[in-house]
């Protein structure tokens, strides 16, 4: 053919290989089009083919895309799917039964294509019915099951109003009976309660029944029966009420209602309690009822899981109903969200609302209707769309029961599933029925649907030897398919031939082989290096170098091909740039431009004009603030010649031209009517503005104007010269009263200062009398008000001034009338003028210098406003500068915010009045005479007329609030002159605010938006608030801000017109990508555009955001792909090569590269690796086995290249894999017996060489060797490290690998394999093991919130459930929000890098601010999802007893910045504090100032860094434990300190560095001289610093450099000090130590100076003391050592076990019991349980367990319990309502009582009726840890496991799971606090089972 004939067959033939998995999305065509004419049809929808011989472009591409490459419409290839309604019969609305329309469809789809149907439903009125009540019958439903048994004639009457064809049904539920769930004992399993039927999990009590009668007969036979723990087995009893159909009675063509009653939560799969009972077993979905009903199998599997319940019901089409109580209702409320339709009501305690509850949920259900899709293939997705085309979610569809009910359903096709081509799958996956219907309905659509998978006709009739392929190759479909030896296009090129000459890959007028953009090949064949980039026969055409709009290839609406622009289309132009229709161009009234311009391009082209136009060429007069003030002037001045414009040469300037009537039409006839005072005579001039008419010839507005003005009456001209007169004579006698007073005033100075001249005739007053305004139109949320002076300009006047909101309101206004709670805490605006000149860093809120006088503000107004009872710190300071201030405008304003008690607002008006008089609050500088400080109703301040100044602004605040009154007034008055003489003369002004009453609200959703570069098309949505039905208009327009137009992005402006329900629409804009030269530049700037909203019409408003700020952010750093190793050594006789690929930075997101193999003898290999978010190593691995020809020693060479468009290869792309020969050997006696073996078909041996490898956080790969023998397959057993083998899956392969997938993330398995042939399978191999690689953590456990008081609140969480690794960190965030869950403050995060410390302790929140918490952990895959609550502090109980805090608790500042952890500490840092102190006792803190560091201690030169804090509010203490007795030895186990903390000064360019020293757990130490105990030392590591503390005298001693405190026992204490420095000799000590609460002070002199410890042993258990040391000289005492310390002990001084003071302590006797838990079984009885003692030491023969009255009353009750039992319960009787009684329970040994377990508990009742289980009744309970001989020093939180002060309906489960995978322990607890409304009266609940 010529050299320049086209070889597209070799070039399309390593195209596949080059193409990237992008572009492959973009075109699914391009990954074929080296295939066949079949495969590309069979690609995706679109995909064509073309066929002819001479056709030069890609043969398999888009139809249009091939089309203008130039294949004729006629030869191209494509396919066609179809679809067929072959049944459709309409729907007989008389038929009372649910149908479906059509019945029967058929349908083929192309891959990648969609379908839609319509579908009609129609359920009757009144159809068949099956309803089943399924209720709880524990011992808490007494009373409801009453009730029901009351209501049964009702119960058949409610269900014959709902239907006139129904059945109705009863089953019963309690729980698995085993324990815990039971109480096995004999007795309790016979009769648990009174008169109660024994215990059961299930069972069927009626059967679904029309009969009414015998329904209510066999209810009421039906007795309560009982269990232990409050969740109960609810999922037992739905699934097999759902699965065992035919016992139950479900029919065919009726709706399915179970209706389930309940006051309790329930348990379910792998909830842990039936790990404790022994029951593992899944269930297994069956139905196991027997001949009674009863459930068999309730002892013998789990619960089932939610999303097996969820799966069941909707495949029975079973609509559950959950009446549940208060109790539960949070717990089904958020189950209910699990299914397609369900619903949920709320529970009367009794029950007695259960049949109007049933009615309601009957009702909503039959408007509500979920759509299902059943048996659908696998290649198949279903969507469900409304009328309007919008996809719906399960259950919204509302149709109403007795009318017709239309939707669509949408079939898509997929292209791909599991990675491989869907024309690929089974013949299963491809086609099937699909049943479409709604959930209730057993009628269904029936849609036949085939995955269209089509094949070319031509490839059934190729052309062998064809001459256009010159005898060597096949004619196929228009292309050659070569013989073997021959390449090239046409085959004419020989690969034995010289094919190299470069010459023939040159093109026309070209130097360079293939354009310099490829390879030259064998037969002058070219391959473009980026075929995504460069395509023709010598790559000469760029895809990208086609004409670009807006910086978009082809304006992203057509295709380059072949160096132009294929437009998409619609669309035309040579960048594609034009829309072909004029729908951009539309007006308001459906015309084009307003017929004012024309339509180019898809922009009206308006023509030239003086008037601002809009988009669509309309007269813009909002720019000029509306019609008649745009166009009053030109009015003014063409009629009547006057006005600004009244010279000729500006009125001809004007726009339009106007029309002189004698009459004005009316106002609702015209656009716009004007009206405004011409200030030349006086007079008022009219005119109307009409817009033109679509058929008017003129396309201008028309202004047509009154000729006749109205005018006043004339003036009595009369009159003038008599005014005139009497001026001149005032003026003489002003002039004479002047010089009199002039030379009389020293005599008459008290006489004449009666006179205004005298007084030098200054006047202060407002400049106007009132303003009024549009809400909408406000600004800002204070108004400049302008007060003026007149007279005499020297000296200097302060007025002062005060503003009241709503004047309007009578005095019997309801709002007036209601009055403010004084207590509550409310923000005060405050406003000052400082003594400093304003800058523009100030403007800044983050910059240096506004940070730095922040904090001058904070500290000094905080220090001034202490003095105000309940008052915060300020908040929220910013500076300002006020324009019209006269001198003092450039000074700077401070704004800020102090929250305070609202009664507290005259006090804060005079003291702030006070310290502005003086110039100064605390050290700050201010201006005198400015002022302001308001509330949200009132406000009062003071502005200075300065000498010279005859006018300053007053910043009058607004007070605009959502529930002001559509026109509200507030009134200014000046109220006196406290310094000058000025008089006061207008001294009110009036301001009206008019709400106007939108239809509709426009606003941005968010006030900021970040898009990144790669986007290309940011998303902006427009929200409107929908208020009155109707159409409305909102224009939009973009503005830079740092980003710039046709740089950054491309401008857009338009109007967007919203239909009467539409609610939202997008602005699409589009981002440009970055040029070269930004692109290197180092200091890339934030790309910023704004989008604003202006011109709301048709009664619209703009709402909260009108404008938007969208960030463009730069790309992120590329992922980085490389091999791990340079190289990489094998054998011969190793089954698998396995190179590894690592991934380092961006490691989130996904990424792909491809690898090659290169000089290797057998294979050329390639593939493609993709790195999922997350992963960092991928391997590659190539098993010799697989390719032909001996193994032989080798050296391969593998390369990565083309990595995805998001990546980068690093620098070792390259790796050698040298292959060695190795030695094959086999011991000969093996051989031989498994010769034998095979040749006797004896079992096989086990396969060899097992290797396991974990390659993905679920997944882990095997290899192996197969071994000898002839094995049809290979079966892999694997299960979980721990679990028996018996448990294992089993895998089949039939190759000797396997990879197992869906594993556990992080989890270790065992897996072992065996082969198989027909005579069974062989040996095993011996176990391996491996674990899975970690994944992301999955959420938090349970929040709980430890409320120390309404500021301060510890919160704790538990450790996910699926760590999937190892837990490094967790994250705190929380945010103050409002009712409706949104912030309205900003958010501070905390990170806890000890992964142990799940608690926080967080100070300073708000008083009586709802805060949202959310908690996440992480590992070393990254974060996890968060956890998260709300609660308000100040809505919380007070707690039953001071609970102290946990040590080692990290604690929080909530005031303390935004910095992320910047003020995170520990308690362990922080010592008790005495009550009110603000500064607490850190020991060896000498340099700490406040409780903080002192950060301006330094010396010149110097620097310091604070990397320590101190708390006001937490406590922490010194415990310790002892054991031994009376010995030397000591343990020393010291449980809240396990690390150390330091801090660093830098003095003088010094270093002094002092630590806290903390000994670990257990750590054993002897001490042979003296029994030192744990303690807390804060010391010096140094020691060498200089002396800084300033001495009165020298001689006198330095204050003792530390303390240490050790603990000797409850009452005893060892205080040791340090040395002082001192420059004489040291004469003695002295401790002084007293209660912190007060009391005596006791004295203790050391006159040896050697000795510096003391040990105090009259010291009371539990109480803090505050101990001081100082040290005494010949010169006088020196300055004294503080500290405060606890030993925090639970032995009650009164308790005979308490021991004397210095008593050895002993281990012979059994520690503790564990937690006591209460249950109330009734008003006067509880049961109590605990756990065995953690330390027996011994058999426990039994407990003793005491009961008396709290605070004192009645007989001491005592009882003995026998056993040794892990755990123990006692029921006790005769208690009494509300009356705490304590328990104290001790476990007893041959060696005695072991400490006292103590716990209160009340049972409180609203009431005296007799009460259930359950029912109007609370539990306090607090608990107090009696170990004498065991003093813990661990805190007492008072068993926070059991803290009742959650948020409401909180349910936590804690489980603490051993490295072995038992569960050791259990505790599930519920809260329920529930508010009577109308008494006075608050109940809480609290039950806990273990």
């Amino acid at each position: 053919m010529g050299r320049w004939t086209p070889r597209l067959s070799a070039e399309l033939g390593l195209l596949a290989v080059l193409l990237t998995c992008c572009c492959a999305q973009e075109n699914p065509c391009f990954a074929v089009r080296a295939g066949t004419c079949s495969e590309c049809l069979q690609a995706w929808k679109d995909c064509a083919y073309c066929p002819e011989e001479s056709f030069k472009g890609p043969r398999c591409d888009l139809y249009e895309n091939i089309i203008a490459h130039g294949c004729s419409a006629a030869a191209a290839l494509t396919a066609k799917s179809s679809m067929m309604i072959e049944r459709k019969q309409p729907i007989n609305m008389r038929l009372k039964q649910s149908q479906v329309s059509p019945q029967q469809v058929s349908m083929s789809l192309l891959p990648g294509e969609e379908k839609e149907v319509d579908v009609e439903v129609f359920a009757p009125t009144k159809g068949p019915l099956d309803l089943y009540i399924l209720m709880d019958f524990s011992n808490s439903m007494v009373d409801d099951l009453n009730n029901l048994k009351r209501m049964g004639t009702q119960l058949a009457s409610l269900v014959k109003d709902l239907s006139d064809d129904y059945t109705i049904g009863f089953g019963k539920f309690v729980d698995k009976v085993v324990e815990p769930q039971t109480d096995m004992r004999p007795s309790k399993l016979k009769e648990p309660w009174p008169n109660s039927d024994p215990p059961f999990s299930f069972q069927n009590v009626i059967k679904l029944t029309s009969d009414a009668a015998f329904f209510d007969s066999e209810l009421q036979k039906e007795k309560i029966s009982g269990n232990l723990d409050a969740p109960e087995g609810g999922f037992d009893a739905i699934l097999q009420a759902a699965v065992c159909g035919d016992k139950i009675g479900w029919r065919d063509n009726s709706t399915h209602l179970l209706v389930f009653s309940t006051e309790s939560s329930f348990h379910y799969e792998g909830d842990g309690v039936n790990v404790l009972s022994g029951i593992l077993a899944r269930n297994d979905e069956g139905c196991h009822l027997d001949a009674a009903g009863k459930y068999t199998k309730d002892t013998q599997q789990d619960y089932p899981s939610i999303p097996t319940l969820v799966r069941l019901l909707g495949k029975h089409n079973i609509i559950p109903i959950f009446a549940v109580t208060d109790h539960s209702y949070t717990y089904y409320e958020k189950l209910r969200e699990y299914f397609p339709i369900a619903e949920i009501g709320r529970l009367q305690e009794d029950s007695s609302n259960i049949l109007t509850l049933m009615r309601v949920a009957f009702e909503s259900i039959r408007r509500k209707m979920s759509i299902r899709a059943e048996d659908k293939p696998k290649a198949f997705v279903t969507n469900f769309l409304d009328t309007s085309g919008r996809v719906v979610e399960h259950g919204a569809f509302d149709f109403k029961p007795g009318a017709i009910g239309n939707f669509k359903m949408r079939l898509s096709a997929q292209q791909m599933v599991g990675g491989k081509p869907v024309c690929q799958l089974e013949p299963l996956g491809k086609k099937g029925s699909i049943r479409v219907k709604p959930t209730t309905f057993n009628a269904a659509a029936n849609v036949d649907a085939t995955i269209l998978c089509p094949s070319c006709e031509c490839e059934k009739s190729a052309i062998p030897a064809a001459a256009k392929c010159h005898g060597h190759g096949d004619l196929v479909c228009g292309r050659c398919q070569c013989y073997d030896g021959w390449l090239s296009t046409f085959c004419n090129c020989s690969e034995s031939s010289a094919a190299q000459d470069t010459s023939r890959c040159l093109g026309p007028d070209m130097k360079d082989p293939c354009s310099g953009r490829g390879d030259c090949l064998e037969c002058g064949t070219c391959v473009c290096y980026n075929p995504d980039q460069f395509e023709g026969e010598y790559c000469q055409y760029d895809k990208t170098d086609c004409q670009r709009y807006g910086g978009f290839l082809c304006n992203d609406r057509g295709s380059c091909i072949r160096g132009r622009c294929a437009c998409n289309e619609g669309w035309a132009g040579n960048a594609c740039e034009c829309p072909n229709s004029n729908a951009t161009c539309l007006d308001s009234k459906g015309g084009v431009c307003n017929g004012r311009g024309e339509c180019v391009c898809g922009r009206c082209k308006c023509p030239e004009s003086d008037m601002s136009m809009t988009s669509t060429c309309a007269p813009n007069f909002e720019a000029q603030l509306g019609v008649c003030e745009g166009t009053r002037s030109c009015v003014q001045c063409q009629a009547w010649k006057t006005g600004e414009k009244k010279d000729k040469t500006q009125c001809d300037k004007c726009p339009f031209k106007i029309v002189l009537v004698d009459e004005l039409k009316e106002e609702k006839d015209v656009a716009h009517s004007c009206s405004f005072r011409d200030e030349e005579d006086d007079c008022t001039y009219r005119y109307n503005v009409e817009d033109w008419k679509p058929d008017s010839k003129v396309k201008e507005l028309q202004f047509q104007v009154l000729k006749k003005k109205d005018c006043p009456p004339a003036s009595l001209l009369w009159l003038l010269p008599l005014l005139l007169f009497l001026l001149l004579l005032l003026a003489l006698l002003l002039l004479c009263c002047w010089k009199y007073c002039a030379c009389c005033k020293t005599c008459f100075q008290s006489c004449l200062a009666l006179l205004p001249c005298c007084k030098g005739g200054r006047m202060v007053g407002f400049k106007e009398d009132e303003y009024m305004f549009r809400q909408s139109l406000l600004t800002s949320d204070h108004l400049d008000t302008p007060m003026v002076r007149t007279g005499p300009p020297k000296g200097t006047d302060v007025v002062r001034w005060k503003v009241t909101d709503n004047v309007h309101r009578s005095p019997t206004h309801p709002q007036v009338l209601m009055k403010p709670n004084p207590k509550e805490i409310i923000p005060f605006p405050i406003s000052l003028r400082l003594n400093r000149l304003f800058s523009e860093n100030l403007s800044r809120p983050d910059s240096r210098d506004a940070e730095q006088l922040r904090k001058e503000v904070a500290d000094n107004l905080n220090e001034v406003y202490k003095q105000i009872p309940g008052a915060q710190k300020v908040q929220k300071t910013l500076f300002r500068k006020q324009k019209n201030a006269g001198k003092r405008q450039d000074f700077a304003i401070m704004d800020t915010v102090l929250s305070a008690p609202r009664s507290s607002y005259p006090d804060i008006v005079k003291l702030t009045q006070k310290n502005v008089q003086s110039g100064n609050l605390h050290d700050l500088k201010v201006v005198p005479g400015y002022y302001t400080v308001a509330t949200d109703r009132e406000a009062a301040g003071a502005i200075e007329f300065q000498e010279g100044v005859g006018s300053v602004d007053v910043h009058v605040p607004l007070f605009v609030k959502d529930e002001d009154d559509d026109k509200k007034q507030l009134q200014v008055e000046a109220t006196d002159v406290p310094l000058g003489i000025a008089e006061i003369g207008k001294r009110f002004v009036n301001i009206t605010i008019i709400k106007e009453h939108a239809t509709g609200v426009f606003s941005f959703l968010q006030p900021a938006y970040t898009y990144s570069r790669g986007d290309g098309v940011a998303h902006i949505p427009i929200s409107k608030e929908i208020i009155e039905e109707g159409s409305s208009q909102v224009t939009y327009r973009t503005r830079d801000i740092t980003a710039k137009d046709k740089k950054d992005y491309v401008a857009m402006e338009g109007d967007l017109t919203f239909g009467p329900e539409e609610t939202q629409k997008i602005v699409p804009v589009r981002l440009l990508e970055l040029s070269e030269k930004d692109g290197l530049l180092a200091d890339k700037q934030v790309r910023q555009f704004a989008i604003d909203l202006s011109n709301p019409r048709q009664g619209a408003k703009l709402g909260r955001y009108p404008r938007t700020t969208v960030t463009i952010a730069d790309e992120p750093d590329p992922s980085v792909m490389m091999f791990k190793k340079g190289s990489q050594n094998f054998s011969t006789t190793d089954p698998t090569y396995t190179i590894p690929v690592v991934r380092t930075r961006n490691q989130d997101i996904p990424a792909t590269v491809k690898w090659r193999t290169k000089k290797a003898q057998r294979f050329e290999l390639s593939d493609l690796l993709k790195f999922s978010p997350g992963e960092t190593e991928k391997n590659i691995v190539i098993d010799p086995r697989a390719h032909p020809g001996p193994i032989q020693p080798e050296t391969i060479q593998l390369e990565l290249f083309d990595p995805s468009v998001n990546a980068t290869v690093g620098e070792r792309k390259t790796t050698l894999v040298n292959v060695a020969d190795g030695p094959h050997y086999k011991p000969l006696e093996m051989e031989q017996v498994q010769n034998k073996s095979a040749v006797k078909g004896g079992r096989l041996f086990s396969p060899t060489n097992l290797k396991a490898k974990a390659t993905g956080p679920r997944n882990i790969r095997l290899n192996w060797d197969a071994g000898s023998g002839n094995p049809a397959g290979y079966k892999v057993k694997y299960w979980i490290y721990g679990d028996p083998e018996k448990d294992a899956q089993v895998l089949d392969v039939k190759s000797p690998q396997a990879e197992l997938t869906d594993l556990y993330p992080y989890c270790d398995y065992e897996m072992r394999v065996c082969s198989y042939n027909a005579l069974g399978d062989g040996s095993d191999t011996d176990i391996v093991t491996c674990q899975t690689l970690e994944d992301a953590p999955g959420e938090p456990g349970r929040l709980a919130f430890n409320v120390i008081s309404p500021t301060v609140t510890q919160v704790s969480w538990g450790e996910p459930a699926e760590t999937n690794g190892n837990i490094t960190a967790y994250e705190v965030i929380y945010t103050p929000i409002d009712d409706d869950l949104k912030a309205v403050g900003a958010a501070k995060k905390v990170k806890i890098d000890n992964p142990k410390k799940r608690m926080l302790l967080i100070e300073n929140l708000q008083r009586a601010q709802t805060y949202q918490y959310k908690v996440r952990a992480m590992n070393s895959i990254g974060w996890g999802p968060f956890k998260d609550a709300s609660i308000n502090l100040a809505s919380q109980p007070t707690r039953p007893m001071s609970i102290p805090i946990i040590p080692d608790v990290p604690i929080v500042d909530a005031e303390a910045g935004d910095e992320y952890d910047g003020y995170l500490m520990y308690s362990n840092e922080v010592l008790r504090t005495p009550t009110g102190s603000k500064t607490p006792s850190v020991s060896g803190d000498d340099y700490t100032s406040n409780g903080k560091w002192d950060q301006n201690f330094l010396f010149p030169g110097g620097s310091a860094t604070r990397n320590l804090s101190s708390s006001s509010s937490p406590m922490s203490t010194v415990g310790s434990n002892y054991r031994g007795a009376g010995g030397s030895f000591t343990e020393t186990n010291t449980t809240y300190m396990s690390g150390g903390s330091q801090r660093t000064d830098m003095i003088r360019g010094g270093m002094h560095s002092s630590e806290v020293i903390m000994r670990k757990r257990s750590e054993n130490r002897s001490y042979m001289d003296e029994n030192i105990r744990d303690s807390i030392v804060m010391g010096d590591v140094s020691g060498n610093f200089p002396d800084l503390n300033a001495r009165l005298s020298p001689g006198i001693p330095d204050t003792p450099s530390r303390l240490v405190f050790s603990a000797l026992g409850p009452t005893a204490l060892k205080v040791s000090w340090q040395e002082p420095r001192c420059d004489r000799d040291l004469q003695g000590y002295c401790v002084l130590y007293q209660l912190l609460n007060g009391g005596k002070m006791n004295t203790v002199n050391v006159t040896n100076p050697a000795e510096n410890s003391v040990i105090i042993q009259d010291l009371l258990p539990n109480q803090s003391y505050l101990f001081k040391v100082k040290a005494k000289s010949q010169e006088g005492w020196g300055p004294e050592r503080e500290g405060v310390i606890t030993i925090e002990s639970a032995v009650d001084p009164k308790s005979p076990l308490s021991p004397m003071p210095g008593s050895p302590f002993t281990l012979s006797t059994p520690s503790a019991p564990g937690p006591l838990v209460f249950t109330a079984l009734s008003p006067d009885s509880l049961q109590l349980s605990w756990e065995k003692p953690r330390k027996p030491n011994g058999d426990i023969l039994g407990y003793v367990v005491t009961c008396e009255q709290l605070h004192g009353g009645g007989d001491v009750r005592s009882f003995e319990v026998n056993g040794d039992t892990a755990e123990t319960s006692l029921t006790v009787p005769n208690l009494t309502e509300n009356i705490p009684y304590k328990f104290k329970v001790q476990a007893r040994t041959t060696q005695g009582f072991g400490p006292e377990r103590e716990g209160i508990i009340t049972i409180e009742s609203q009431d005296g009726s007799s009460l259930s289980q359950y029912n109007s009744q609370s539990m306090s309970s607090r608990e107090v840890f009696q170990m004498p001989t065991e003093v813990s020093t661990r805190m007492n939180v008072s068993h926070t496991m059991m803290d009742p002060y959650f948020s409401d309906g909180a349910m936590m489960t804690t489980q603490h799971m051993e490295t072995s995978g038992m569960v050791t322990r259990q505790v599930t607890k519920e809260v329920v606090q529930r508010s009577v409304m109308g008494g006075t009266t608050v109940t809480k609940k609290m039950f806990y089972e273990s």
